[in-house]
């Protein structure tokens, strides 16, 4: 269901990270996402602890502007605590759900460019499915 694909974003202090696809007839919309470390960049003691620390420690600003649909969630990944936050993005039809976690002072940052169609479902099941091969 997921292919790995080329990370399509210049290189800047972060580096690049991975970038997998699942096409429209998989996921019921086109879904890109992107992951990667960010070694050294959380708060040690607080980790994202809201959507001020989500919006400055994730990676949506790759993608361009986007403007939040509502309210982030704090979400758990094994051991590690973050949120994550459904945005719009500007200019498109496509939606975005920006996530990041962390375990003490590193983190993970995972951006998903959701394309029309997609069921509203998709947060769970893209970050479920993707986030063992992503990782």
């Amino acid at each position: 269901m997921w292919t790995e694909t080329d990370w399509p974003f210049g290189v800047d202090p972060w580096g690049k990270g991975k970038a997998f696809r699942c096409k429209a007839d998989d996921c019921g919309g086109e879904v890109q996402l992107y992951v990667r470390a960010k070694l050294g960049f959380c708060n040690c003691t607080a980790g994202i602890a809201d959507d001020g620390d989500l919006d400055q420690m994730g990676d949506l600003a790759l993608i361009g502007k986007a403007t939040p649909i509502g309210a982030g969630r704090e979400i758990m990944v094994g051991p590690m605590r973050g949120r994550s936050r459904a945005y719009r993005v500007e200019g498109s039809r496509n939606a975005a759900l920006s996530l990041a976690f962390n375990q003490r002072c590193d983190m993970v940052a995972a951006t998903a460019l959701v394309g029309p169609g997609a069921p509203a479902s998709m947060e769970r099941r893209c970050w479920r499915s993707s986030m063992a091969t992503a990782c």
